[in-house]
Order: C-alpha cells, then structure tokens, then sequence
C-alpha cells in the first residue's frame, strides 16, 4: 500500500514522503486492513524494526487533525520515551484546523503533580509510571484523551514494571471507555489473550525489513537455523572476538551482548585491541577525538577512562553503570558507524533502538544474587536477536549465539532459535505491589467500597488470565494493612482515605515507605543527624537499587553503627538473633555512607574505588532518594513535625547538587554545580553578595569558570560592573565563539 492511498490528511504524507518513506511495510499494511485508522482497538505484534512505531504515528494524527483529539504514548523507559518524543516532532510543522501547529510533549518525571501544562499538548509522551501518577492526581486532559499506544506491552510478564502497565491500561479504560487502544508488542505466545482482555483485534505477523538469520557458534563453525553453515577464521581463542573480527572486516557493526556489566568492559577491551589495527587513519583520529570528548563529559573516572580507552580502538561498552552524557555520546557514535563493535548488557535490548549488523550473544545465562545463574527466556533472547540488521542499509542481519560444547550447541538451536517466545502472566496479584494500586483506587476516587475495588480489579489482565476470585483474598490483605496503617478508613460499606492515605498515594510511594517514613519522623533518634534520614530512606522499599556488604566492609560497617548508634530512628537488630536482618540494615547503612559521601563532595572516581557504586548506579540513587527525601518533608508537614522542616529542606538540595552546607547559596545558581561551586568558595566568594561585589577580571580568571560562566554569574546576581569590563567580556567572548567555529 502506497502512502499516497491513505486516509489522512495530505500534509503528513508529505512529511513521509519527503523522508523517503512511500509505501507501507506488510505489519503496517495489515494493521490499517485491520482498521488502527477507522478507531479500532488493535494489538499489533511483529519483530523489533518492523515498522510499529510509524503505525503509531499514523493513527496519532489521525487523531490530531481530523478529530480534534488527543494522544497519549505510554513507554517502559525514559530513554524509549524521549526517543519516541523526537520521531513525533518531526510532524509539528503541521497546522490542525485551527491554525495551531502540532505539539508534542514529554514528562517521564516528577510524580508528585498533575502537570495540567501537559493539557496544552497535542501528543504527549509518559512513561509507564508517570501515566499512573498522573491518574492518581486525577489530570483533568486525561479524559480528552482519544488514542493511547502502549509500547511493548510484552512487559506485562516482567514483576516490577508490569503491574503498572496493566492498572494504567485498565484505568485508561475505566476513566475513558470510548478511548481507542493501539498496543504494541514484540511476538508473544498468548497475544490474542493480550487482545481479548483488551477488546481489541490482535495482528501478528513475522516480517521484518531485513532477514534475520539466526545461527549457533561453535569452535569455527556458524550452524544456521536453515541447515546452512558458516566457516569463521580463528585468529584469537574467543569466538566472541572472532565473529567481531569477521563483521568489521566485512564492512559491518556489531553488537555483543554479555551478561554482565564486569563482563561488558572486558570484552570491549579485548574487542578494542583487535579491531584498532583494521580501522582506516581518518576513522582512528575521529575516535581519539571522541575518546578525548568522552574525558571532559562529566567526571574523570577509571569507568570513562576505561571507556574512551575502548574507543580509541573502535569498540564501546553500554551498560547501565555509564553516566546519562558517556551514554549518548555511544549511542550516537554508533549510528553514525564509527564505533565498530558495541558490547552491552541485555537491557540494551528493551532500550533504545541500537542495530547492527550481526548480534553477538556471549551467554544464554544470568546472574542473580541468591539465585545464582539460570538460563534466559526465549522471549529475551529474541529481543535480543532483533537488533540484528540495519534498515535501509543491511538486507541480511545475523543472531549469533555462542556455544562452548557440541552439546550446547544442540541445546541453544532447540532451546531458542526454535522455540517459541513464552505466553505472558500478569504478576499483579503479589501483595507488596498490588497494595499501593489498592491504595490509589480508593485516594483518587476510583471507588469508594469494597465491591467497587473488586470490580475494577476484575478489569485487570490478571482477572482476566485467572478467576477473579483469585485476587479478592489479596486485595483484602491489602485493603486489612491499609486500613491497621491508618490510611483508609471505613465506614458502613464505605471506604475512604485519609489524609496521610491520599498523601502516600500522591506522593507515589510504597504504602509500606509511607510508614516506615512516618513511624521514624515519630519515634525520631536520640540525635537527628544527615545519617539519620539517609538510613531511613534507605530502609525504604522503594529506595533502589539495594546495596549489598561485601564481606571486606562488615567490620568498618559496624564500627560505623557503634558510633553512630544514637542517630538512627530505629531500633538496631540483634546479629545474633537474626543475621538477615542484620545483614539487610548493613546494607541500608552502607547506601546511607554512599548518599552521605556524595553529598560531602566526594568524587565519582572516589565513589567507585571506596563503595564500587558507578556513575548510572549512583544517578539513579540521588534522584530517588531526592525524591524519597521530599516525601518525607511532605509527611513531616502532614504530621505537624515542623522541627525537621529546615533540614530536610537542606538535605534535598544537597543530595541533588552533592555539597556540603556551606556551598548551597552558591548552587542554587544557574550553571553552577558541585566543581565550580567548591571553586568560588575557596577563592573567597562564598554568597551572593561576594559574587556581586566581585571584579568581574577575578571571576574569569578562576578555573572552570571563565569568561561564559562569569558573565551568567554576573547576568543573575546583579551588581555594579564597569561598562569597560563588559565591554572587555563581550569582545574575549566573540573571539572565543570565532576560534570554536574555525576549529570545528
């Protein structure tokens, strides 16, 4: 089918057109027959690269201009979600009916708000979670909302995102039943049970743009899934590294995926070695480039050192210990070809959309703490496999699995390449997650009787995979904690929340955070100290990821609580009585000293050798723990604790910017973060009155500030500078910008 032929309004033709896009691929064609631009609810399930999305972006403005409506793109993952927001943009040249242009926004953050700004958008791009939160402050657009696209709707099956996903779908339901559904998914078993529950028509079909090949590696040998072989040469002992060989030699990326981040690094840098002397000169100044580029984002650290030392020679590693700015700077490198081979983590797989020629699968087993190692499933390994091939570019792509023995190699064709994907469950009916969407059925209005919420559940996918008498008797286990918590309360058949059940619930935490939050700031320590609040948020189920003691850390942990014994808000447990929970509160004390560390200016590289905690590790703890940090300040308002008002106040601030106290006036300006705020504290310049007073010649002169930076600093603190001194700034800035352009 021709673009030309569609029913949609002729500028968004144009804009496909003139992107080179003329006709539909076979799943995007099935889903129009199958009626995704007459209103149809449709799950549609092919490969990954096989076009879903550009259905979404059919249906979306289908919406948009001959509807007046309005879109709502659900995403699993902030990366996915902001790289959907750009495909959407390129559409915003196009004016609807009334004269306005298209608009398409984004908010993966901030749960704690009912954006009403997010109303005024045309598109709006969330995650998972922040669609949740925001049907739990009841936004009022959220009912103009005409199509939602739920995006891999095959996590439904994982534990921790999936429950989301489906109260979202089901609420989305319950608030809007003439709302129209376009899921999108990877090929599933049960996907017309998936369409079932979901009132939809279910499209499935195999086609992908490039063909996959898929085949198992063992000793010199491809054996393909066809019957077909492939000899590789053996100039090394890893067959890793010899099918990485292979690819570049053949003008081709690849990207390998190894089972965990130690095993990434390692392999990259041995990938590195070997393919530096097959890249051409021009190429190898262009990674050093990058390499150097890699060094000054963020802080120096043996993780970027260790990064840009693989790019050098052609190869990265991807993992989710790397800092958001060493991520992007890869994943553009390797769209634009010059990273050559590119190993990963398999949550690469479920992020963003990365291709390459051939895909590499170093092992078909992960490591879980107290699990140990178990095969992966089917359905991960094709996620994996479809990366493999580039559109426009590849017409064949390779999935290549390794194996060690002959006999592994039978397992892994029987086992994967064969084999079906596994049907998907819903993992709802678990108390520690269903507690908190029982919670904000009740908070936010959804229902107000015990009936009321067993009928909503009974909407849920879990209902509809199982009897829903299945998930009464959890409900009621939640609905019993709730109300012994104090955060419902009942009345007759009446149920409804109270003050600190509708705050919890806002707030988006964990029911059992909210009291474990509350019952400290109650009990409180002998002396209220950082540590004092860092433990308790650390002891906080919602605070992730969980650190573990290495056994080289039990005794220093341990002095640490004797001294510190009189500033926790709980009661220690007895190492004798329990060595688990005594094990877990170390682990809570050691993410409290990380936290504490951080915000005492200690630096990355720091933080990796003193707690192994790495950049994208350590991000993700401050931003949830700033979070947790203001929940707490929430709750101590709620529960008149005025007292620590001041001081979580401060620790907020602190645990984003990573300062002591005595750098917070200097942070809070625009461009000034940790480093150039340490900076002008130690030359004197500690407030903002010292930096209106400051000779503008000084502030250029400090290191990391210079000329652009003073000027911003001047810009918001005001105060008297001479017009020859601005003058002077106006002309070194010119010639700066002047040398950077000749430069590049």
């Amino acid at each position: 089918m021709k673009i030309e032929e569609l029913p949609l309004p002729k500028p968004v033709k144009e804009v496909l057109i003139s992107q080179g896009i003329v006709e539909l691929y076979p799943p995007q064609e099935e889903a129009v027959h199958a009626g995704a631009l007459d209103g149809t609810n449709l799950v549609l399930a092919s490969p990954t690269a096989s076009g879903k999305t550009l259905v979404a972006e059919l249906c979306a403005l289908k919406h948009v201009l001959e509807q007046d409506g309005k879109v709502l793109y659900l995403s699993p993952l902030r990366a996915l979600a902001t790289e959907k927001c750009e495909e959407f943009k390129k559409y915003t040249d196009i004016k609807k009916r009334n004269g306005r242009r298209v608009s398409v926004g984004i908010s993966t953050g901030d749960y704690d708000g009912s954006d009403p700004w997010m109303g005024k958008y045309d598109i709006i791009v969330t995650t998972n979670e922040k669609a949740d939160s925001l049907l739990r402050h009841r936004a009022k657009w959220v009912s103009d909302v005409s199509l939602v696209v739920a995006d891999e709707v095959h996590l439904l099956n994982e534990p921790e995102r999936g429950p989301t996903l489906e109260v979202v779908l089901a609420r989305l339901m319950q608030v809007n039943p003439d709302v129209q559904l376009l899921v999108l998914s990877a090929t599933i078993k049960n996907v017309d049970e998936v369409a079932e529950w979901l009132k939809a028509i279910s499209v499935t079909i195999e086609w992908r743009p490039v063909t996959l090949r898929e085949g198992v590696f063992h000793h010199d040998e491809i054996h393909f899934k066809d019957g077909g072989a492939q000899k590789i040469e053996k100039p090394t002992k890893n067959p890793s590294i010899n099918l990485a060989i292979y690819t570049v030699k053949s003008g081709g990326q690849a990207l390998a995926f190894a089972g965990t981040r130690r095993n990434s690094i390692s392999l990259a840098k041995k990938m590195a070695a070997k393919i530096n002397p097959l890249l051409s000169k021009p190429l190898k100044r262009s990674l050093n480039q990058l390499a150097e580029q890699i060094l000054v984002t963020g802080a120096r650290t043996r993780i970027s050192e260790q990064l840009a030392e693989a790019v050098r020679g052609g190869a990265a590693f991807h993992h989710a210990g790397l800092g958001g700015g060493h991520r992007k700077l890869i994943e553009d490198a390797f769209k634009e070809g010059k990273i050559k081979v590119l190993t990963a983590t398999p949550t690469l797989a479920f992020g963003v959309n990365l291709p390459a020629r051939v895909v590499i699968i170093t092992e078909y087993r992960r490591y879980e703490a107290s699990y140990g190692y178990y095969p992966i499933a089917v359905l991960e390994y094709k996620q994996m496999a479809g990366r493999a091939g580039r559109p426009k570019y590849d017409k064949v792509g390779d999935s290549i699995l390794i194996a060690k023995t002959e006999d592994e190699r039978e397992y892994l064709m029987e086992s994967y390449i064969l084999a079906d994907t596994e049907r998907i469950w819903s993992k709802l009916a678990v108390e520690r997650i269903l507690r908190s969407h029982v919670l904000a059925t009740v908070a936010s209005d959804f229902a107000h009787t015990e009936q009321g919420i067993y009928d909503f559940f009974g909407k849920t996918f879990y209902a509809y995979q199982y009897d829903p008498r299945a998930i009464k008797g959890v409900i009621a286990k939640s609905l019993g904690f709730l109300f012994t918590e104090k955060m419902i309360q009942v009345d007759g058949d009446k149920i409804q929340a109270t003050k600190f059940g509708r705050r919890v619930s806002e707030l988006y935490i964990d029911p059992l955070t909210g009291v474990v939050i509350r019952d400290a700031l109650t009990s409180r320590a002998q002396r209220v100290t950082d540590t004092s609040f860092l433990h308790i948020i650390a002891r906080t189920p919602d605070m992730f990821p969980k650190m573990r003691p290495y056994s080289s850390e039990m005794d220093s942990l341990q002095f640490f609580i004797e001294d510190h014994q009189d500033e926790f808000m709980v009661d220690l447990p007895d190492p004798w009585m329990d060595r688990i929970a005594f094990e877990e509160f170390l682990g809570e004390v050691k993410l409290a000293q990380v936290l504490k560390a951080w915000m005492d200016e200690t630096t990355e590289d720091e933080m990796i050798e003193r707690f192994r905690v790495q950049p994208g590790d350590l991000y993700r703890l401050i931003s949830t723990a700033k979070w947790l940090v203001h929940a707490s300040n929430e709750l101590a308002v709620l529960f008149k604790h005025n007292d620590l008002l001041d001081h979580l106040a401060r620790l907020m601030v602190r645990i984003e910017k990573g300062v002591k106290p005595e750098l917070l006036p200097l942070v809070n300006l625009e461009g000034i973060g940790r480093a150039r705020a340490r900076v002008l504290f130690n030359s004197g310049l500690r407030s903002v009155d010292d930096l209106k007073r400051a000779p503008l010649p000084k502030l250029t002169r400090l290191p990391l500030i210079g000329s652009k930076v003073a000027q911003k600093i001047k810009e918001q603190v005001g105060g008297y500078v001479k017009a020859e001194e601005w003058q002077s700034l106006k002309k070194k800035r010119q010639k700066e910008q002047q040398r950077a352009l000749t430069e590049f």
